[in-house]
């Protein structure tokens, strides 16, 4: 998911030692992730959405050495002045950086070198939080930091992903911990809504991105909304039925981009012996036909949508729905390499609405845009979220990768319309008649 910045840096009462544990445990996990991969595993970029393992893991250091450690703590020393032009984002404030398209280029500095990078700044983020005074500020952004490079911990596993899959090998990043039970899905259950004035947004509590205020009231009218996502059983049904072949289906843009891309099934999926396959974390496996569909656009999505004779829902309906379904999902270390069958998930007592988190990204209708009365914040680090609420379409819940602590109820992932290299699947909507 794009990383985005915060309207309000919520530190959420935490004590200095938490955050600091808190700390020391994310950027543990981002060498977790990068371990089971070579150096030149680590190096190399897929294609101009994804980037290196080892650009994400720099990236994220040089945000707290730019944000954190050089302006607050006294007498620092940055590891290399020359890596702020390599692994600066899109923060046109903190100045020039190296193109985004040619990271991969980057052979230099190495691995190695970045380790040390991050073995340097996790030293002196250690001593800061020691040694000086209790400083909210300070708080704020660590907390801050610990939230953007969760979604690069995402974007590692994706990009990873996207990587592995473009090698003819076929190489697997891990082994399936679980066996596949892939019994048929559940007739779906239509949810129904009353609609009416309802409150979306942040209430405040936590920490949140700013694109997730001001908390504000939306007018929904009554709807219906599918208890559990869209399989890939389902998906087979709709490419044997001619869906990627008929144009009365798709968006001009997305038929256009069905013609120019040659798309004929998810990203990722191959017909081979007749047998449709997908690459993996684990590997080229065959399709788990009762598991959500994932890697798709909102292109497809949409077409999709339209062949059932259903809709999108709009991200209002995705939160109220949720929301008067249990909200947040509960706290959980459960992160898998590819979405679960819903028959291998355990299902709360609780909800209806099943696959709300943990599986796929849910596209909606809604346009990523501002929220009414959004400011973005002022300076370098607020650079980020206001100047891309254009062309992009919001989506809701999170994936299989998603990092535990980093879903919630208010979330706004976004995406371009083409874009799938994401866990990125479908819920399907439907308004009160239909």
């Amino acid at each position: 998911m794009p990383e985005a910045v915060t309207h309000r840096l919520v530190s959420a009462g935490l004590l200095p030692q938490s955050l600091s544990e808190r700390l020391a445990a994310s950027r543990r996990r981002s060498i977790d992730i990068a371990r089971p991969l070579s150096p030149e595993d680590m190096t190399v970029q897929a294609m101009d959405d994804a980037s290196p393992t080892k650009w994400h893991l720099a990236h994220t250091t040089w945000f707290y050495e730019t944000f954190v450690l050089g302006p607050h703590m006294p007498g620092y020393r940055r590891f290399d002045d020359s890596f702020a032009y390599c692994f600066n984002s899109y923060y046109e404030g903190a100045g020039p950086r190296h193109p985004r398209t040619r990271r991969g280029l980057l052979t230099r500095p190495s691995s190695a070198a970045v380790m040390d990078y991050r073995a340097h700044v996790d030293a002196s983020l250690a001593t800061l939080l020691h040694d000086v005074p209790p400083d909210p500020t300070i708080h704020q952004l660590v907390e801050l930091g610990i939230n953007h490079e969760q979604q690069h911990q995402e974007l590692m596993l994706t990009d990873i992903l996207a990587l592995l899959a473009c090698n003819p090998l076929a190489p697997a990043y891990r082994e399936l911990p679980e066996v596949v039970v892939d019994e048929p899905a559940s007739t779906v259950q239509w949810l129904s809504h009353p609609g009416g004035i309802r409150s979306i947004g942040n209430d405040g509590e936590g920490f949140c991105w700013d694109n997730e205020t001001p908390r504000h009231s939306v007018l929904l009218q009554p709807y219906r909304l599918a208890d559990r996502l869209v399989t890939n059983a389902e998906w087979l049904e709709f490419i044997a039925d001619g869906g990627y072949r008929n144009p009365l289906l798709w968006l001009s843009d997305g038929w256009a981009t069905v013609k120019n891309e040659g798309w004929i099934a998810p990203l990722y999926w191959e017909l081979r012996d007749d047998v449709w396959q997908q690459f993996t974390l684990a590997g080229l496996q065959p399709v788990p036909k009762s598991a959500p569909v994932s890697h798709i656009s909102y292109f497809e999505a949409d077409a999709f949508a339209r062949w059932t004779g259903k809709r999108l829902p709009t991200e209002f309906e995705w939160e109220f729905a949720v929301a008067a379904d249990g909200g947040d999902p509960p706290a959980s270390d459960d992160v898998q390499i590819r979405p679960a069958p819903l028959e291998q998930v355990a299902r709360s007592e609780k909800r209806r609405l099943h696959q709300a988190f943990g599986a796929v990204w849910q596209w909606t209708a809604s346009a990523y845009l501002p929220y009414p009365g959004y400011r973005p914040p002022e300076g370098t680090i607020g650079e980020y979220n206001g100047k891309f609420m254009v062309s992009q379409h919001v989506l809701r819940g999170s994936s299989c990768v998603t990092p535990a602590g980093h879903a919630r109820l208010t979330y706004r992932n976004f995406f371009y319309p083409a874009q799938r290299w994401q866990f990125t699947g479908v819920r399907l909507a439907a308004d009160a008649g239909a």
